[in-house]
């Protein structure tokens, strides 16, 4: 860095020149006006422009032609022009008044040059704002901070550095706004030591207790993740204002520390500072992160009380708050009471119904929240607001959770229609999309023709091709990836390990895996060695796999297990599968289907001691009743099952439809297999079914006795009368309904919330061929494309 100025050279340059006062007061000018602000002089004063009434008297075109014609005219007619470039964006008029200023020698007015560097920055070209400053002959501190703003807004901040070490090196000594604008190109730059260096300046020039220069600090500090520091800063101000407080609340929300903020507003209120929108919009930010739905009703009663529920942001907040902690009526009677809706308002509706589906997994509730935000994009669409690009990425992103091709197709035209299918974040969106409704084709269709792609683009044209079964295009692509020189990330190395795994490409996906960690760098995460082990267990060879889990750098969690037991399983290795059935037992996981995983292990075995011992750990750890649901949407109108479910009005039909599909199944060489379940019935939530699934002959059921003298004795009530009804899952039922009432022709989309068994996803094959119809399930892990007899999972995904 320059050297910096000596104390005795900075209080020599404490008074104010006329000039910079005029400049600092124009209203175009970037440099803000803060109370109790100064500015030091550094260079000679120079008189300002003469005040003259002239210019209201001439339109802005009549007078610019006066000047072309060369007519002499006061100087003072320069600012309204100069303003009124400005305002039109016009840069060839400003070059037109520049040159006659210098014809006129009025250029060396320092006020009208500085005002002229700040017309040039405005307008986007800093190459012609930096040629007239290095034409002045003289300058002073607002001329170097214009400059420099000129550089951080324009997105240059290394060239705001340049300028300031420039500056130092000239003698001139900055002001809190050149520190604030520094410090704003310090972030930019993620330059954490250079900004450290102005904090010091600050300290040794005695400006740090500058309430403007402290606020810069924490900001600076916050966004660069140095949250102590900024709350050094924070702390040591002599005084606080409402900004002081909204920038350290909303650096601690950034920053992962939401009870903080929370915390350090009720310290605001208590030294009398009255918040603003900025304040209460982190705040209630805070709220959502946490969950705090009570102290989010509190500061909604507060911002009543102090007159500000019709401020458009805090309303907008609020209406948000309500909706991620649950309470869409309240958050829906704010939306019903709002005279005008704002583009901001639309769209925090929409991404908080999408986000609110994140939240609630893949279940009933967030279908219903999903088809919300849909029908809000629609009353948006009749609307005088027009969509913008995040209004489509979060719709979008709704389809694609939806398993909404239709929708998703129409929405995919209004971009295009609109012009906003040519951003990258909507495109990448809409190739999302395609992918995740079932429509690999549409999605490279969607992908080639974007004009620009990311690596967000290709990663999700990569993963869809893997999902889909397409794993030579999925790995070709990442190819061309590479060439075009775009450097893969964690997430793009899953999609290409996903792509070996399904085509069992045992070279390729090792090759993969070592180019990952040796020429990219990227240390190998659990859903990297995830591919790599359901790549051996999906080609038969278990004893790599689990050597391979034994060699992980990484103690292998729930998911890794729970893979090479599915393997074990399919492949009939049961005693490499009961030492992955004991791991996940130590590991005490919480999702309900890695023990239904366990119990069907352990039934088929027949190892009834095992059974029960799972069984008594289900109830010690008080894992929840598997809840079997699934829906499907025609014609807007969602329909959901859930197991043996009879409450339909097409009950009667939709079972005499599914039984004499099932037949059909089995004549062409389908075979039912069975499985440990938790039942459906709701007076007995606690028992266990082992049932001949999706069939009509039986029910075996298969209970763990409850009797106090005998607590773990296995009973196996193997007779059922003829009246016993035909437990069916979920799935199959939406199928059936769905082959009932949707055209031929057109693919049926079930949404699953938990995995499919192994049986459900045979049946539902064979079915693919009698119907001669494209089924498409997404379970509560992944998407199942079936066409002809062959799903797009390969088989694996059904392995449960």
């Amino acid at each position: 860095m320059a050297s910096l100025p000596s104390p005795a050279a900075a209080i020599a340059l404490v008074n104010t020149s006329i000039v910079e006062h005029e400049f600092q007061t124009m209203q175009s000018s970037f440099i803000p006006a803060e109370k109790g602000a100064h500015y030091k002089k550094g260079s000679a004063m120079v008189s300002p422009i003469q005040k003259t009434s002239f210019p209201q008297r001439l339109e802005f075109t009549e007078a610019f032609s006066l000047l072309v014609e060369g007519k002499e005219l006061e100087s003072g007619v320069y600012v309204p022009l100069l303003q009124e470039c400005l305002a039109r964006k016009s840069v060839s008029e400003a070059q037109a008044l520049q040159a006659r200023m210098i014809k006129t020698g009025i250029h060396e007015n320092l006020f009208l040059s500085t005002f002229m560097i700040n017309v040039y920055a405005k307008c986007g070209r800093m190459e012609y704002a930096r040629r007239m400053f290095d034409s002045m002959p003289q300058r002073n501190v607002v001329t170097w901070t214009a400059l420099m703003t000129g550089y951080t807004h324009n997105s240059q901040p290394m060239s705001t550095a340049r300028v300031y070490c420039e500056m130092l090196e000239s003698g001139a000594y900055p002001t809190n706004y050149t520190l604030g604008t520094v410090l704003s190109a310090c972030f930019s730059l993620n330059d954490v030591n250079f900004g450290r260096q102005i904090h010091c300046f600050s300290v040794k020039y005695g400006i740090e207790d500058d309430i403007s220069v402290a606020n810069a600090l924490c900001s600076f500090y916050s966004k660069t993740g140095c949250i102590k520091s900024g709350l050094q800063v924070f702390q040591r101000m002599p005084e606080k204002n409402v900004i002081s407080w909204t920038t350290i609340i909303s650096a601690v929300d950034d920053n992962g520390e939401p009870e903080m903020g929370l915390q350090l507003f009720g310290e605001m209120l208590t030294e009398g500072v009255e918040p603003n929108e900025f304040t209460l919009t982190s705040v209630l930010g805070a709220c959502c992160v946490m969950q705090a739905l009570d102290v989010g009703k509190q500061l909604h009663g507060f911002i009543i009380k102090i007159g500000l529920e019709t401020n458009a942001p805090v309303r907008n907040s609020i209406m948000y708050m309500y909706m991620k902690n649950g309470e869409i009526e309240d958050s829906h009677k704010l939306l019903d009471n709002m005279d005008e809706m704002s583009l901001i308002t639309w769209n925090k509706l929409i991404a908080g119904h999408a986000q609110m589906m994140d939240r609630m997994g893949n279940d009933l509730s967030a279908h219903h929240s999903g088809l919300q935000a849909l029908r809000i994009f629609q009353k948006m669409n009749r609307s005088t607001t027009k969509p913008d690009l995040f209004t489509f990425s979060s719709v979008i992103s709704v389809c694609s959770k939806l398993v909404g091709l239709e929708q998703g197709e129409q929405i995919h035209a209004q971009t295009v229609k609109t012009g906003f299918i040519t951003d990258v974040v909507v495109g990448s969106a809409v190739v999302n999309m395609y992918s995740k409704c079932g429509s690999i084709e549409k999605a490279s269709r969607a992908f080639v023709e974007m004009p620009t792609r990311t690596l967000i683009s290709w990663t999700s044209m990569i993963t869809g091709f893997a999902q889909h079964g397409r794993c030579h295009e999925a790995l070709h692509l990442f190819e061309e990836m590479r060439l075009a020189g775009v450097r893969p990330n964690k997430v793009t190395f899953v999609g290409v390990l996903s792509a070996c795994s399904h085509a069992g490409l045992v070279d390729d996906c090792l090759k993969y895996f070592d180019m990952m960690k040796r020429e990219y760098g990227i240390k190998p995460v659990m859903d990297h060695y995830a591919c790599v082990i359901d790549m051996f267990v999906r080609i038969g060879e278990l004893d790599k796999a689990s050597t391979f889990v034994k060699e992980m750098e990484i103690e292998p969690n729930e998911f890794i297990w729970s893979i090479l037991l599915a393997g074990c399983r399919s492949h009939g290795n049961m005693d490499l599968g009961f030492v992955a059935a004991e791991r996940l037992l130590e590991l005490k996981p919480k999702d309900t289907e890695i023990y239904f995983m366990l119990l069907n292990t352990y039934l088929q075995a027949e190892k009834w001691k095992d059974l029960s011992r799972v069984r008594k750990i289900m109830k010690d750890e008080k894992i929840v009743k598997l809840q079997d649901w699934s829906w499907i949407s025609i014609k807007g109108a969602v329909y959901s099952f859930r197991a043996n479910d009879r409450s339909h009005p097409q009950t009667v039909y939709i079972h005499e439809y599914l039984e004499n599909l099932l037949k059909k199944s089995k004549e062409m060489g389908y075979i039912a297999e069975k499985s440990a379940e938790i039942a459906e019935d709701e007076e007995d939530e606690r028992s266990f079914v082992d049932q001949e699934n999706c069939t009509k002959e039986s029910v075996a059921n298969a209970e763990i006795a409850e009797d106090e003298e005998d607590e773990r004795s296995f009973v196996d009530q193997e007779n059922c009368t003829k009246e016993s009804v035909a437990t069916y899952h979920s799935e199959l039922l939406a199928v059936a309904f769905g082959l009932i009432n949707v055209q031929d022709g057109a693919s049926i989309r079930i949404i699953k919330n938990i995995r499919m068994c192994r049986d459900c996803h045979s049946a539902i094959k064979t079915f693919s061929i009698i119907t001669q119809r494209e089924i498409i399930v997404r379970d509560g892990k992944r998407l199942h494309q079936f066409r002809n007899g062959v799903c797009s999972c390969g088989d694996f995904g059904g392995m449960v």
